[in-house]
C-alpha cells in the first residue's frame, strides 16, 4: 500500500514558498496551501468564520465576507488577539491538511504530498511531517519581491528565517532566478 512522503514547506514572507510549491507540482506532488484553507475559512457563514467574528467583532465582516486586511490591521498590533486567533485557526488548518492528505495518500498519481505552511513551526505542525523545507532569501530580495501589507508586523509575528532553516531538514535558499530555483528543486526531488 503506498503512503506519500508527507513534506512541509515553510519560510518567510515573500521567500517563494509558492513558487517552491508550484515547481514541486511538476515533479508529482500534490499540493495544498494553508493560507488557502484560512481563505476558505473565513466566510463568516462557516463555523471557524462565526468564532473569528465573535472574537474580533463584527466590523471584520465587509457584504459577506470577512476582510483579511480588517483582521491583519486589529491582531498585528494585538498580539492578545492574534494569539487567540491562532487558536481558532491553526487546529482547523491542520485537520483540512490532514484530511486532504488521507484522500490522495495512496493514489499513485502522486510522488508525495506537499503542505505549504508558512507558521508550520509557530503552530506545532512539524511533528505531522515526514520531511521540512525551509526556504530563505536575504532581506534585499524580500523587500523588492513583497506585497504584503503589515510587513514589518508579519515578518515581527513569525520565527527567523534562519531558524526555520536551522529546524528543517532541506533549506532552499531562493535569492536568484527561477532557473536556479528549478535547480534546486531538481537536485532537492533526488532524495524523495
Amino acid at each position: 500500500m503506498l503512503v506519500l512522503r508527507k513534506i512541509a514547506v515553510t519560510g518567510g514572507v515573500s521567500a517563494g514558498k509558492s513558487t517552491v510549491c508550484h515547481l514541486l507540482k511538476e515533479y508529482g506532488a500534490y499540493t495544498v496551501d494553508a493560507d488557502a484553507i484560512v481563505h476558505n475559512l473565513l466566510s463568516p457563514n462557516t463555523p471557524i468564520g462565526k468564532k473569528v467574528v465573535d472574537l474580533l467583532g463584527p466590523e471584520i465582516v465587509t457584504g459577506t465576507q470577512i476582510s483579511r486586511k480588517k483582521i491583519s490591521e486589529i491582531v498585528f498590533s494585538n498580539p492578545k488577539k492574534l494569539k487567540a486567533l491562532e487558536a481558532i485557526l491553526h487546529p482547523a488548518v491542520k485537520e483540512e491538511i490532514n484530511r486532504q492528505f488521507n484522500q490522495v495518500k495512496n493514489n499513485p498519481s502522486y510522488r508525495f504530498f506537499v503542505a505549504e505552511v508558512p507558521l508550520l513551526y509557530e503552530a506545532g505542525m512539524e511533528k505531522d511531517f515526514d520531511t521540512v523545507i525551509a526556504v530563505v532569501a536575504d532581506d534585499a530580495t524580500i523587500r523588492a519581491r513583497s506585497k504584503k501589507e503589515n510587513m514589518k508586523e508579519r515578518v515581527e509575528n513569525q520565527l527567523p528565517s534562519s531558524t526555520k532553516a536551522s529546524y528543517a531538514d532541506y533549506t532552499i535558499s531562493n535569492n536568484g532566478d527561477i532557473a536556479a530555483l528549478r535547480l534546486s528543486i531538481q537536485n532537492l526531488v533526488k532524495h524523495f
